[in-house]
């Protein structure tokens, strides 16, 4: 049983890594998007995203449900992160 803790601890750890790797994809996005006029939250994207990831979980035997709810708060964390992004170049009107 350690063995196999050991393994999941390390699988995690890889995880980890690629979500990290693709929250830096999404702040890429973010940077672009303004040049191209598009907003954070594109829907049909979203739901190519998820399809994409739902068909994955099926070639590899997994529930394509768990997939999809997964993939849907990760893609509305994603979401999130741009609009938190893009807001920052939003000039702000004076007050005064």
């Amino acid at each position: 049983m350690t063995e196999l803790r050991e393994v999941i601890d390390a699988l995690d750890a890889r995880i980890i890594a690629l979500l990290a790797e693709r929250a830096g994809c999404i702040d890429r996005a973010a940077e672009l998007k303004p040049a191209e006029g598009l907003p954070a939250r594109i829907d049909a994207r979203v739901e190519q995203v998820v399809d994409n990831a739902r068909r994955v979980a099926r070639q590899h035997g997994l529930d394509p449900a768990l997939v999809e709810t997964l993939w849907r708060t990760m893609i509305e964390w994603s979401i999130v992160r741009e609009e938190q992004t893009l807001g920052q170049g939003i000039p702000q009107k004076d007050k005064t």
